[in-house]
């Protein structure tokens, strides 16, 4: 048995010519974090069962299915993360007009966010534990304002915790607000309509047609969205099934609890939870409502995808919550590096 968190690199495949690395952490206790170079994703988070190591979250069998869809499975989000209405920009007073990817809106940093580029990474050695390192120079050409160095910190506890730490650096004053797009399954069966959920949260973010958040809050208790007890997903989504979206794709106003938990989700037949740590005062939950049979390889459901395959939880900063088209919570100032953390506690 190893005796601290160690690291690994092999190929993993070829995406437009280009050799894709898959970066692997292995703890103590048999807990494997692995990485794609491509869209700097999590590919894994396994731990040991009874019957053999089982992945909690949600993956591709090649790197060219990640970007076959529109779902960002489990891939490094940013510049920032959401929705930009209009794909229009404010910062000092100015308007920056963004491309725009999702209709009208700018998502989750555009056509050339984090997400689809090929990230450089290394193994760093460390006394106590190895951990992934994923490198990338975000280029305005994008249609953001500045050069942002980029990286991620990827860490695995002997207490079983992911860690991800992003950091940036720009040379202009852009935004930065990122996050990990990651899916979790925690079970056995093919949808997460068995698992639990609890939110800190009193207070969801309401949206206009285009899911862009109003100025308006609105709060959960007695309705289909309070999750501030542990509340069964599959009744939650049943509750739902009058609304558009039939699940959840929604903002919540969080506030951490003592130990800086915003959620938690848990799975009663493996007995497997993961509680989430941020400091940031958002999280987006989305219960894979739209995910479709076509184009979506999925390795856990044979080839395929299927509606509530697996949850989103999305933690990161929310703007505009007192003024629309106010980005100041989000703003990077030039050669003023900022960083973001969030942690995954793993109970197994």
């Amino acid at each position: 048995m190893i005796n601290k968190t160690s690291g690994t690199v092999v190929d993993f495949d070829e995406y437009q010519e280009q050799k894709i690395k898959k970066f692997s952490l292995t703890n103590q206790h048999g807990v494997t974090l692995s990485v794609l170079g491509l869209g700097s994703t999590i590919y894994e988070i396994s731990v040991p069962t009874k019957t053999g190591k089982r992945n909690l979250v949600l993956n591709y069998a090649h790197s060219r299915d990640y970007l076959d869809n529109p779902f960002y499975v489990c891939m490094a989000i940013g510049r920032t993360a959401g929705r930009i209405a209009n794909g229009r920009l404010m910062l000092d007073g100015q308007t920056i007009q963004l491309p725009t990817n999702e209709g009208s809106t700018t998502l989750h940093g555009g056509a050339q966010g984090f997400n689809t580029q090929i990230w450089q990474g290394e193994i760093v050695h460390a006394t106590n534990e190895d951990v992934i390192k994923m490198y990338h120079e975000q280029a305005s050409s994008d249609g953001f304002p500045g050069q942002m160095l980029v990286c991620v910190t990827y860490s695995l506890t002997k207490d079983d915790v992911v860690e991800i730490k992003f950091s940036a650096n720009s040379n202009e004053k852009t935004v930065f607000n990122p996050t990990q797009h990651t899916y979790f399954n925690l079970g056995k069966t093919e949808t997460i309509k068995q698992h639990w959920l609890k939110i800190n949260s009193n207070q969801v973010l309401e949206l206009d047609k285009q899911k862009i958040p109003t100025t308006k809050k609105l709060p959960v208790a007695h309705t289909s969205f309070d999750f501030q007890g542990s509340t069964k997903l599959g009744t939650a989504i049943a509750a739902m099934s009058d609304t558009n979206e039939k699940g959840l794709d929604d903002l919540f106003v969080v506030q951490p609890d003592e130990s800086g938990i915003i959620a938690e989700l848990a799975d009663p037949e493996t007995n497997i939870s993961v509680a989430i740590e941020s400091k940031r005062n958002g999280l987006v939950a989305f219960t894979a409502n739209s995910f479709t049979e076509e184009h979506m390889n999925l390795i856990r459901t044979k080839g395929v995808g299927r509606p509530y395959a697996g949850i989103a939880l999305e933690p990161e900063t929310l703007t505009g919550l007192e003024k629309e088209n106010d980005f100041s919570e989000i703003e990077l100032q030039p050669n003023r590096p900022k960083s973001y953390t969030i942690k995954y506690h793993l109970h197994f």
